[in-house]
């Protein structure tokens, strides 16, 4: 999966490019230093050592447990062929107990394998991983790790609605950052930093969903990811790179490298957060998600959860990591890069009767990634209630398209000003053919009523 072309900088340097653990002192918002360990939490990888005999912790007995086996086919990836699997007697023990609060040692250690396997990242490059109850999990926790109230974020908009709620609750300053169909608008980003009031903190972080961005389907390019990192140095800003879509391409073109691979090559290493999740390619019910990130914002991360869910689920991550370990890392990919197809498939479908059912009266880019069309209606400015010369899709799609039977999401809940727009998102992951031919059909009419109401004809 990742391109291990030959270093820019070349391995030798790499360590002495590793940004050391003082710089993130400025990072680290204030509620996170005022965080202490759970006593309990901080001593249980202890009870690993051998020769210990522990009386630590309040772990319920297992003989008490009334789960006595678990047995479950998995699908190859390869032959398709359904293989029964099992859970040993240790390790469905393992699952049903308690574990430490970074997430259970083997499952760790396989994912930072995978994250060489498809980034070309290793061990020993200054960065760790901890596992959570989805990738959501980790960013709530990460973004209460980095910001302070009145700090600013730079967001890639129109953004994963999602996340909205993570920056507000923090009292954080949302600054919106457009694109395009290459992804983030560099040019105007490094205006706006070009150009910060001197006596204004410049923003931590800048976050992006850089692959099938959700909503918009759009893969940022590597001529775009490139002049982020560089910005990054510049200004000095944090990436927070969430990327649930990676497994998720389907382009025509070669993958782009991930923003945590490219930073290897790049003077300074350590910039880079990075959000994955296996929820759309293995089961999105049983929350697996990890973070790769310096020392210090892993070590905020775990004290986080010691102070709120106290770990990640123990019998998720041995039920994943006995999944994983049977099928291995290239098993995984022919797992994935099925998936990826799959949803090309389905995406197919959707441009074809957008095509069919909305041309003329919709604007959209094909995404390469993820599972959303982003299109904007061809609505006239009087049907907009007040709003600006690009008119507002939030009447049409809450109210008319509902009435009619379809539900679809306006633009203006993911943009964090919560500005009027006339796009809209529509996701192609679930629905058959004739139900989704069903729904564009109905969303036309109410496009060509709400036109005729107004007086407007649409040219065809």
């Amino acid at each position: 999966m990742a391109d291990n072309s030959k270093a820019t900088h070349g391995d030798e340097s790499l360590s002495s490019r590793v940004l050391p653990k003082s710089f993130y002192d400025y990072f680290i918002s204030d509620l996170t230093k005022r965080r202490i360990e759970d006593p309990i939490r901080a001593l249980l990888p202890l009870e690993d050592r051998p020769g210990v005999i522990s009386l630590l912790a309040g772990k319920p007995n297992a003989d008490t447990f009334p789960i006595t086996s678990l047995n479950f086919t998995l699908r190859d990836p390869v032959t398709n062929e359904e293989v029964p699997v099992s859970l040993s007697e240790d390790e469905l023990a393992r699952s049903l107990q308690y574990s430490g609060s970074k997430g259970v040692p083997d499952l760790l250690d396989w994912l930072i394998g995978l994250q060489e396997f498809s980034h070309g990242r290793k061990r020993g490059e200054g960065w760790d991983l901890t596992f959570g109850t989805g990738s959501s999990d980790l960013i709530y926790k990460a973004v209460n790790a980095i910001l302070n109230p009145g700090d600013v974020a730079l967001i890639e908009a129109p953004v994963y609605a999602g996340v909205i709620p993570m920056f507000h609750a923090i009292g954080a300053e949302m600054l919106e950052v457009g694109g395009d169909q290459y992804g983030i608008d560099t040019r105007g980003l490094r205006e706006t930093l070009e150009s910060w009031p001197k006596d204004k903190p410049k923003p931590k972080v800048l976050y992006t969903v850089p692959y099938g961005c959700n909503p918009t389907g759009v893969t940022s390019t590597l001529e775009r990811r490139l002049e982020v990192l560089e910005l990054a140095r510049k200004h000095n800003f944090l990436i927070l790179e969430d990327d649930p879509y990676y497994y998720l391409y389907f382009g025509s073109a070669p993958r782009p490298p991930s923003y945590f691979q490219l930073e290897r090559d790049q003077p300074e290493i350590g910039r880079v957060i990075r959000f994955d999740s296996l929820s759309k390619v293995l089961s999105s019910g049983m929350r697996v998600g990890f973070v790769s990130a310096p020392q210090p914002f892993i070590d905020a991360i775990v004290l986080h959860t010691m102070n709120s869910n106290l770990q990640p689920p123990t019998f998720t991550q041995v039920l994943s990591l006995r999944m994983l370990k049977f099928w291995g890392y290239d098993k995984l990919r022919a797992h994935v890069d099925r998936v990826a197809e799959f949803y090309r498939v389905k995406r197919d479908v959707f441009q074809g009767l957008m095509q069919k059912y909305l041309s003329g009266l919709a604007e959209w880019n094909v995404p390469e990634a993820g599972m959303f069309f982003w299109f904007k209606l061809k609505l006239p400015v009087e049907c907009t209630s007040g709003a600006d010369a690009e008119g507002d899709s939030e009447a049409v799609i809450r109210t008319k398209a509902l009435e009619n039977g379809v539900l679809a999401l306006p633009g203006t809940v993911f943009h964090p000003s919560g500005r009027k727009t006339t796009y809209v998102r529509a996701s192609f992951s679930l629905l058959p053919e004739d139900q989704v031919e069903e729904a564009l059909r109905r969303l036309r009419e109410v496009i060509l009523r709400t036109r005729e109401e107004r007086g407007d004809t649409p040219a065809n």
